[in-house]
């Protein structure tokens, strides 16, 4: 029997560089941690290098509760990302290529194994060798229920990238940039949000929930099954950084949605979540 909490979260490990110090990070690895700390099995599926920062990393990891046992250390460095933060707390970031995520090996134990989710967004897909494990691991059927959050970084997407998650999600994250962004490539005309929702929902036959969060303006999330349209508004906090605010609002949202809970609920676990996770500097905040 399939543990209804058991994740498999796809993509990179990125060291996050700030003038002064680092953290360990990338939206995969931030999704991960926040699921774990909601009660989620949650098995991190990436890939280090055989470095100091690799080693850290999956210290990091273990110290998170998140499992390692796909982890893999290849030749290549471990993932790093300098972070700059203008006045508003909003984030700024240089991704460095040639790292170890970007060709993530695919271990021959994962398909002994069933997971309700896999989860994943766009940064690591932008490679085909990245893109293929991810292919295999659908096609397989490994994982029950898919979960994207797209997680757009300029310039590390291509509309390849951004087709293959939108086609290959059964839940699907956007952030209102991303959101506007997938409305205009789907070529839809609708203005209103809740009609947008529905026709980019309408647009991708595997999609059954869309989630859109859209900053101190709130957050809606749209259901196929039932065609309901919720909305939730946002928490008043003393924003100090963004960086891995919508990480925890999906981790916090899907993690209601595989306990059964509604929309609502769901839509508000992630706000409080967020709310928490913007008031401090660390995207996985003690």
């Amino acid at each position: 029997m399939v543990n209804f909490m058991k994740i498999l979260s796809f993509g990179e490990i990125i060291w996050d560089i700030y003038e002064n110090e680092r953290f360990i990070g990338g939206a995969p690895l931030n999704f991960a941690a926040h699921t774990v700390r909601r009660g989620a099995e949650t098995y991190m599926l990436s890939a280090i290098g055989c470095d100091a920062l690799g080693k850290m990393a999956k210290e990091q990891l273990r110290g998170m509760g998140i499992r390692t046992d796909y982890l893999s250390e290849t030749e290549k460095p471990t993932g790093r990302c300098l972070v700059t933060l203008d006045n508003d707390g909003v984030p700024k970031y240089e991704v460095i290529q040639g790292v170890a995520y970007e060709a993530i090996p695919l271990p021959t134990t994962l398909k002994e194994q069933e997971f309700s989710v896999l989860a994943f967004g766009s940064l690591a897909l932008r490679t085909a060798d990245n893109r293929e494990i991810v292919e295999k691991i659908i096609n397989e059927k490994i994982c029950k229920t898919t979960y994207c959050d797209l997680n757009l970084r300029a310039p590390f997407y291509t509309c390849e990238t951004v087709r293959f998650c939108l086609e290959r999600a059964n839940i699907l994250k956007l952030s209102e940039d991303e959101f506007f962004y997938v409305k205009n490539s789907l070529q839809i005309k609708e203005e209103q949000i809740q009609a947008v929702c529905r026709a980019i929902v309408a647009a991708l036959p595997n999609l059954e929930i869309l989630v859109v969060t859209f900053g101190e303006k709130g957050s809606c999330a749209y259901a196929k099954k039932n065609q309901q349209f919720v909305t939730m508004e946002s928490e008043s906090v003393n924003v100090v950084s963004t960086v891995g605010a919508g990480d925890s609002f999906g981790a916090a949202f899907l993690t209601e949605y595989l306990q059964g809970k509604d929309l609502q609920a769901c839509l508000r676990a992630g706000t409080k979540l967020s709310a928490y996770v913007v008031a401090h500097k660390a995207a996985v905040p003690d």
